[in-house]
């Protein structure tokens, strides 16, 4: 039972359902946990709709990585996946090419992930960042960049295709 509730209101908190989704789903299980019959709260229920996801995300954009040593993990990339630099002007970030997509390294004395970015359609910053919140969540907009948290804590940032 407590799987069930906390499970619901995770996916509510990560913005997979609407408030509405969440009360119902609830409704839904403590009625029938007291014995009302379904067919009752069907009665007085609004047809369920299928809920569309917040985003549609078309590819990985990129990965971005803290590293403890720049310059190092910058031959490990190439040298053991084939990663090409496109970008080196500062010893405190490099980006590397993959394919369409690229990896970000940045210089942190603690290293980890930095965050990673999913290309979506029909991108425009503001509309990300006013549907984030609608659903629930609290984005961060730097430039056209705009940053989120996932359930675990991990920055998720989304772009447009051509962002690189």
């Amino acid at each position: 039972m407590i799987r069930f509730i906390d499970g619901v209101v995770g996916a509510f908190e990560g913005g997979h359902l609407t408030r509405r989704e969440l009360v119902e789903r609830l409704g839904a299980f403590f009625a029938v946990a007291a014995g009302v019959a379904p067919a009752a709260l069907a009665e007085e229920a609004e047809p369920a709709t299928i809920a569309s996801p917040t985003f549609q995300a078309i590819e990985v954009n990129h990965v971005a990585l803290r590293v403890t040593d720049v310059a190092r993990s910058r031959e490990f990339y190439k040298k053991h996946l084939g990663l090409r630099v496109t970008s080196d002007r500062s010893p405190s970030n490099c980006f590397l090419s993959c394919g369409d997509n690229f990896l970000a390294l940045f210089r942190n004395d603690k290293a980890g992930m930095d965050h990673y970015c999913f290309s979506i359609k029909d991108y425009e910053a503001g509309r990300a960042v006013d549907t984030l919140k609608r659903v629930g969540l609290e984005p961060e907009r730097h430039a056209n960049r705009v940053y989120f948290l996932d359930p675990d804590g991990l920055q998720v940032q989304v772009s447009a295709r051509n962002d690189r």
